[in-house]
C-alpha cells in the first residue's frame, strides 16, 4: 500500500533510536522508498549501516559529506518526500526545529521540506514536561507539524511517566494514514461499538455470544485512517487497540447503553456493530451457584435496546448505521429493523454463509438503506470497512 511513496525518517539521539530499524524495515518491505537521516548523537546508539542495509538507501548524517553526484542532498530529499517522520525526537532537535536552526543534515532537511511532518517526542518525563519543551512543541504545532503524544510507562532512565516512544506498529499505521488514505472524513466525529457483552449469572459465570469485535475494530481503524475523530465503545475482546482511536471499555449491556447514550449526540456518524445481549439474568447471584442451585429455571429479563434508543434520539444531520445478524429471512428482517429503529443504513449479515459472521477475517453482507439493497461479495473485514465508509459518506450527501 506504500508503493511509490517516499518517507524520510529522521532519527535523533534518544535511546529509542534502535526501534527505528524495525520501522524502516516495515516501510521498505511494504513498498516505501525510505531514506534515513541521523543526527550525530544517534550514531552512538545505532549504526548508519543498519539503516542502509534495511532500506537499500544511503543513510545521511553529515551535511558536508561527499557524495557521488552533484545534487544538494538535503534539498533533494526535501523535494521528493511525501512525509517526514522525526522519531525519536529529542528535546534538543525539537528546540532546533521550533526556532529554525539548521545546523545538521536533519534540521536542514526539515527546514527545506514542505511535506507534512510527524514528530514523536521521546525523552525523560521531566524534560518532556519542562515548560520550554512544551512551548517548543506548541510552536511546532502552530507551524503545521503533527506532534504525536508520547506513551507513559517505565523509561530507560528508570523513571516512570510520560515520554516513551509509541510502538513501531502505531507509528507505521500513522504513516500509512498520512500518505495512503484520502482524508475524506477529516472533521467528522465517528462513534463505533464492537464486541460482545457479558451478563453475569454469578461471580464466575455469564451469558455472552461469539462476537470477537473484529468488524467493529476494522471500521474504527479505517475511519481513523481517513481522518475522523473516532471513539470505540468495546465489549470484552482480545484485540489490540487501534492507533489513534479513543477506546471506552465496557462489560455489560447496561454499561454499553450508558457509555453510548451519554455521548451519542456529539457524533456525526454512529456505526453500531456490537453484539449486545438481548437478555440478562434478572438477578445475579453474589456467590458462585452450586450445581443444585442451577437446576431451577434461570429467570431472564430484557436488556435496553441501544439501537432503538439511538434511533429515537437521532438529531438532524446524524447518520445511524446498525448491523443485523439473521439465520432466516435476512433481507426482510433487516429491512424491518431499518424502519422500526429509524436507521439510515443497516448491514445485513448472514451467519449461515461460510466466511461470514463471528470469528472469521472475512464477511458477506448486504447494505440496506431506504429504497436500496446492495449485496456485496465476500471480502476481508478491513476491505468491507472501507466500502461501508464509502457508502455512508455517499448517503450522507
Amino acid at each position: 500500500m506504500l508503493e511509490g511513496k517516499v518517507v524520510v525518517l529522521g532519527v535523533c539521539g534518544g535511546i529509542a533510536a534502535y526501534k527505528m530499524a524495525d520501522l524502516a524495515s516495515r516501510l521498505t518491505k511494504n513498498g516505501c522508498e525510505t531514506h534515513v537521516i541521523m543526527t550525530q548523537n544517534a550514531t552512538e546508539l545505532i549504526q548508519p549501516l543498519t539503516f542502509e542495509t534495511l532500506t537499500k538507501n544511503k543513510c545521511c548524517v553529515s551535511t558536508f559529506e561527499r557524495v557521488d553526484n552533484w545534487e544538494v542532498e538535503h534539498v533533494e530529499l526535501a523535494k521528493k518526500a511525501d512525509l517526514m517522520v522525526i522519531a525519536p525526537a529529542t528535546a534538543n532537535t525539537i528546540a532546533k526545529m521550533a526556532h529554525g536552526i539548521a545546523d545538521d543534515m536533519l534540521t536542514t532537511t526539515v527546514l527545506a521540506a514542505t511535506c507534512p511532518k510527524l514528530v514523536y517526542p521521546s525523552m525523560n518525563t521531566r524534560m518532556y514536561e519542562n515548560p520550554i519543551t512544551q512551548d517548543n512543541l506548541q510552536k511546532l504545532r502552530s507551524y503545521g507539524f503533527f506532534v504525536e503524544e508520547p506513551d507513559s510507562g517505565m523509561l530507560a532512565c528508570g523513571d516512570s511517566g510520560k515520554g516513551r516512544l509509541p510502538e513501531t506498529e502505531q507509528i507505521y499505521e500513522r504513516i500509512c494514514q498520512q500518505v495512503c488514505y484520502t482524508q475524506d472524513m477529516k472533521g467528522l466525529r465517528v462513534l463505533v461499538t464492537a464486541g460482545p457483552t457479558q451478563e453475569p449469572i454469578d461471580p464466575v459465570r455469564y451469558i455472552t455470544n461469539h462476537s470477537t469485535g473484529k468488524m467493529g475494530y476494522a471500521i474504527a481503524k479505517a475511519a481513523c485512517m481517513r481522518g475522523a475523530n473516532v471513539t470505540l465503545v468495546s465489549g470484552p475482546v482480545n484485540l489490540p487497540r487501534p492507533a489513534g482511536v479513543t477506546v471506552v471499555p465496557v462489560v455489560t449491556a447496561q454499561d454499553m447503553f450508558r457509555a453510548v447514550t451519554n455521548i451519542s449526540n456529539e457524533y456525526d456518524i454512529i456505526i453500531k456493530t456490537a453484539a449486545v445481549a438481548d437478555y440478562k439474568p434478572k438477578l445475579a447471584a453474589d456467590h458462585k451457584l452450586k450445581k443444585g442451585e442451577m437446576d431451577s429455571q434461570l429467570e431472564l429479563t430484557r436488556t435496553k435496546d441501544i439501537l432503538a434508543e439511538l434511533g429515537a434520539r437521532k438529531r438532524h444531520g446524524q447518520f445511524l448505521c446498525g448491523f443485523s445478524m439473521e439465520t432466516q429471512d435476512l433481507i426482510e428482517n433487516s429491512a424491518q429493523k431499518l424502519e422500526k429503529k429509524n436507521l439510515d443504513m443497516i448491514v445485513a449479515n448472514s451467519i449461515s454463509d461460510p466466511g461470514a459472521g463471528f470469528g472469521v477475517d472475512t464477511n458477506i453482507v448486504t447494505l440496506i438503506t431506504k429504497g436500496q439493497i446492495t449485496p456485496l461479495k465476500k471480502m476481508s473485514k478491513q476491505a468491507l470497512a472501507q466500502v461501508l465508509l464509502d457508502q455512508i459518506l455517499a448517503h450522507r450527501g
